[in-house]
């Protein structure tokens, strides 16, 4: 089977545009057309970029051999792949523009429309942040903001707000002292707040595929109101599940038998079920399956209030025939109740998505009308996870979602078994092994379809020499939990070694392994002029936090404040700095998905992933350190005379991943076969 790896390009402005998965679809793309020599000219690129999903529905295969034309006299050109990636974003944003420019009254319609729900966000957004953050040191200066302006634009463009706003969201996320806060920054530390907030957010289960530093720094309207809609969707919803409220097992329809399905429901799914729930008992006959046209009249909300709060009831409110008047009076009776007024009538007519699950959710926050039963309570709170295991479920989740894939996975053992999903995810880590004619898209009628799938991931999983011991398609389909991580850490852990292989492109061939990642970093912290090892990701040293801290700042001087630094002794010195730890990594640029605890408890498969993480960083921004002008260097260039920071946090060394390590592979290293017993014992494969 082909291999299929990670991209490096030279161009700074490029590596802004795409996410690295992106970069290698396309390079594979691009090397598909290559003729015989090797090579791609222009001429070839009409029929390659007209299939690409952007251009399809904007260009013919003529209209972008002519667009193609004007740039160049000769067809027959030799191209190169960042040429390439230049023609496909010129292509890209005139489909955009060709797209949102039709002169025709039904656009004109829709982009009133759409400005109009800009603007609604925005205020809605803004009363959210000036309620939430009123109180912040740091923020409180600028707060509150006009929702009629664009204050909120504005005071994005430094990264603060958002960083602040993801720890209201999810409390701890980002460590604030990793923050660069005060009233001016440069360019540098705005970058270094925005890239902390983006990598952050997929930290929390946002999607920030195809948003960049420079489009926060901008401030560019859609993409920040999307990402802040996503950080406060996150915030309000994370009370919607058994173990945060237990009372919701009363939702249910006939008993405990449908707890297991609870769980597994996306958050704004156990929202719609307990607002039928509530619904139903008011004697409302439809059943509202969205947030949009079900709740545009507002007759829903009229019913649900009135059963939640009875002593606000207003009789007009279901007597009124006008929509807008109807829905003003049922933000007055939820204001009454407790409500803060976030949206307008008109959000509510107009049936914007977002707004009106938000409202829902301040609903639920405020008075959920649930029982206390406490024998269905007591049931509930009964169903508790294995710590470790859904610790794994979480990481594993949030990794999926950052790949940008079509279904979003709300619980990994539930999503995945119908084979669909991990089918997406093998098509990100590995493009073009998925054959798609032999899969079935859900939602899926036949279980022996969902067989089928499955046992194409597994198949896969093979080809990519995988160890599937006692794994087959049907175990995916019946949730075998341990089975599904175990084959879940191969599959992240191929992922971040092809990408590290990707950047050692001219170590012919070898393989990247878990002694080859520590000898890197031990090696990295040596030409510091520090002596802290490790001999694997079992030490029980790295529970300091100490070494990764000097990792970091041997590959960036700068990052680290060591004022902030401690002992790392206690359990809380302990997790001071795990916490520090992770920030700062996000903060120079790795998407990790540990916690704290992982670093403290030395869980090896996530020291081995935050090693990695921090070694593909390193090696993205220090060209040198991929590249010799012999192929692969044998020499290690150490400069252990390199001044190690002091502890005021000064650093004397300026130097950025200048050396290039000389790391022996054994050629003949048998692969590790990996079962679920294994797994569970933290112990790893080699993936070639």
């Amino acid at each position: 089977m082909s291999r299929f790896e990670g991209v490096t390009v030279s161009d700074r402005a490029l590596q802004n545009q795409f996410m690295p998965i992106e970069f290698r679809n396309l390079k594979t793309k691009f090397v598909s057309v290559k003729n015989k020599d090797g090579k791609v000219k222009v001429g070839d690129l009409p029929p390659l970029m007209v299939k690409l999903k952007a251009l399809s529905s904007a260009f013919t295969e003529d209209k972008i051999k002519q667009k193609l034309g004007e740039s160049y006299d000769d067809m027959s050109n030799e191209i190169d792949f960042e040429t390439f990636l230049r023609e496909y974003l010129n292509l890209q944003g005139q489909a955009k523009e060709k797209s949102g420019g039709q002169k025709n009254s039904s656009s004109v319609l829709k982009t009133s429309s759409a400005t109009t729900l800009v603007e609604s966000e925005k205020a809605t957004y803004v009363r959210h942040i000036n309620i939430y953050l009123a109180d912040d040191p740091f923020l409180k200066q600028f707060l509150p903001m006009d929702p009629a302006s664009n204050d909120l634009f504005n005071l994005a463009k430094d990264g603060v707000l958002l960083c602040k706003l993801i720890n209201v969201a999810v409390s701890g996320t980002i460590d604030e002292r990793a923050i660069n806060t005060k009233k001016v920054l440069n360019l540098w530390e705005r970058n270094e707040n925005h890239t902390l907030a983006l990598n952050s957010a997929k930290a929390i289960g946002c999607t920030v595929v195809n948003i960049g530093t420079q489009d926060l720094v901008e401030g560019r309207p859609t993409l920040l109101l999307g990402l802040i809609s996503q950080i406060i969707k996150i915030q309000l919803l994370a009370d919607l599940n058994l173990k945060k409220t237990p009372q919701l097992v009363e939702v249910l329809d006939d008993g405990n038998g449908d707890i297991e399905e609870l769980m597994a429901l996306a958050p704004e799914k156990v929202l719609l079920k307990w607002m039928n729930f509530h619904l139903k008992k008011g004697g409302y006959e439809k059943t509202v399956t969205n947030f949009s046209s079900d709740v545009k009249d507002a007759k829903a909300y009229a019913f649900l209030l009135n059963v939640l709060a009875p002593e606000y009831c207003n009789p007009l409110t279901l007597d009124t025939k006008d929509a807008t008047e109807r829905a003003k009076l049922v933000l007055d009776h939820a204001e009454r109740m407790g409500c803060k007024r976030y949206l307008s009538p008109e959000d509510i007519v107009e049936g914007w998505t977002n707004l009106n699950l938000a409202f829902v959710a301040q609903i639920f926050h405020e008075r959920n009308g649930l029982s206390v039963d406490s024998k269905k309570i007591s049931f509930a709170e009964r169903i508790t996870d294995d710590v470790q295991l859904s610790r794994d479920e979480r990481c594993f989740r949030l990794w999926m979602n950052s790949l940008g894939v079509e279904n979003y996975v709300n619980n990994v053992f539930e999503d995945v078994r119908n084979g669909w999903v991990l089918l997406e995810v093998l098509d990100k880590v590995a493009p073009g092994s998925v054959n798609w004619k032999q899969a079935t898209k859900p939602p899926i009628k036949f279980p022996f379809r969902k067989v089928e799938n499955c046992n194409q991931v597994v198949m896969i999983g093979e080809m990519l020499k995988f160890s599937i011991v006692n794994l087959g398609g049907n175990d995916i389909v019946q949730g075998n939990k341990k089975l599904i991580i175990a084959f879940l850490w191969q599959l992240m852990r191929y992922n971040m070694l092809q990408l590290l292989k990707s950047l050692r492109s001219r170590s012919r061939g070898k393989d990247i392994t878990d002694s080859y990642i520590i000898n890197w970093a031990n090696r990295k912290i040596k030409s510091t002029g520090r002596s802290r090892q490790i001999e694997s990701f079992k030490d029980k040293s790295i529970s300091s936090g100490l070494f990764f801290l000097e990792l970091l700042s041997a590959v960036e001087p700068r990052v680290v404040n060591w004022n902030l630094v401690t002992k790392g002794e206690s359990d809380e010195e302990k997790k001071l700095n795990a916490t520090y730890i992770i920030s700062v990594a996000r903060k120079i640029g790795c998407s990790i998905f540990l916690l704290p605890e992982d670093i403290m408890e030395v869980n090896q498969k996530m020291m081995l992933t935050l090693t990695a993480s921090i070694m593909y960083w390193c090696l993205q921004n220090s060209p040198e350190e991929c590249e010799t002008s012999n192929g692969y260097s044998s020499t290690y260039a150490s400069d252990a005379s390199s001044p190690a920071p002091s502890v005021n946090g000064e650093d004397e060394s300026s130097s950025l991943c200048s050396e290039v390590p000389s790391l022996t592979i054994d050629d003949a290293a048998p692969d590790v076969t990996v079962s679920s017993s294994q797994f569970e014992n933290g112990e790893s494969t080699t993936v070639e």
